[in-house]
């Protein structure tokens, strides 16, 4: 193992952005899967259907993109074991062992989801810890590249902020149009009200990056401030253009690179630019 680990390791840094870059990429495919109802394509779990682990009979697009979705998860395993013996004789294996671990709780929380008929409210736990794995993703890399530091309380609290904003934009999606499925249940939450308080929470976090990048002039906090704004324009006009899908789909992609964003003003060294 020390022997191949040693071979490996050489390949650590590519695996770290790669792992980073996979993990945001499988966050879109999930926005597909629910934005096209094909949340049920694959109506069991771990099978797909009838006992098989693929799709068969009728095929439709449905199936396609769900099981498509669920084959990615093992590319991300392939990567993330892969990273894990490029780890293994450094400092930052057990960042990628957290990493590792990840990978399969979340195909068990998708499992879930499917068992559960797309539960809004377990929907949401998907996506979070897919939002988790991002950021332990962005700890690896920046231990990796030599840049991590030690959080301090601006950075706690705009991280908090950013896990409250990303929360409450899956809860917005639980009681709007985009269920997955077209018998899937909502929560019953009123979208107005939920979407009002995400907006505030958003502007929270706008000022608190905009005091960032006044007290750190950093590049994490520029990118944190920029990535919000772009993100919020994005959801804005999604809102008011009663959600199409695309559009839809670029604000995942959003909040996918926020959360990246957010851990890596969390995490950065402070005393150099990033």
């Amino acid at each position: 193992m020390k022997d191949i680990a040693g071979r490996m390791a050489p390949y650590l840094r590519p695996l770290a952005w790669t792992t980073l870059v996979a993990n945001i990429l499988i966050v879109v495919t999930g926005g597909v899967v629910r934005l096209t109802g094909s949340g049920l394509g694959c109506p069991t779990w771990p099978q797909c259907q009838g006992g098989s682990l693929v799709p068969h009979g009728a095929i439709n697009h449905h199936k396609i993109i769900e099981f498509t979705n669920r084959s990615l998860t093992d590319v991300l395993v392939v990567i993330a074991i892969a990273t894990l013996i490029a780890a293994w004789t450094t400092p930052h294996r057990t960042q990628a062992i957290w990493i590792a671990l990840g990978i399969p709780a979340q195909a068990v929380l998708g499992g879930i989801t499917v068992l559960t008929d797309l539960n809004p409210w377990i929907v949401s736990l998907h996506l979070m810890l897919s939002m988790v794995i991002i950021a332990l993703s962005v700890r690896m890399l920046l231990s990796v590249l030599g840049r991590s530091g030690r959080p301090d309380v601006l950075g706690i609290a705009q991280a908090g902020a950013s896990a409250a904003v990303l929360y409450l934009g899956t809860v917005v999606t639980g009681a709007g149009p985009h269920a997955g499925d077209e018998k899937a249940h909502r929560n019953g939450l009123s979208p107005l009200q939920t979407a009002q308080l995400h907006t505030d929470v958003v502007m929270l976090l706008v000022g608190l990056s905009l005091a960032l990048v006044v007290l750190r002039r950093t590049t994490a906090a520029y990118v944190l401030l920029l990535t919000l704004v772009i993100n919020a324009a994005i959801g804005f006009t999604q809102y008011f253009t009663h959600l199409p899908i695309g559009l839809v789909a670029a604000h995942m992609f959003g909040a996918s690179l926020v959360a990246a964003a957010s851990a890596w003003v969390l995490l950065e060294r402070r005393n150099s630019l990033a």
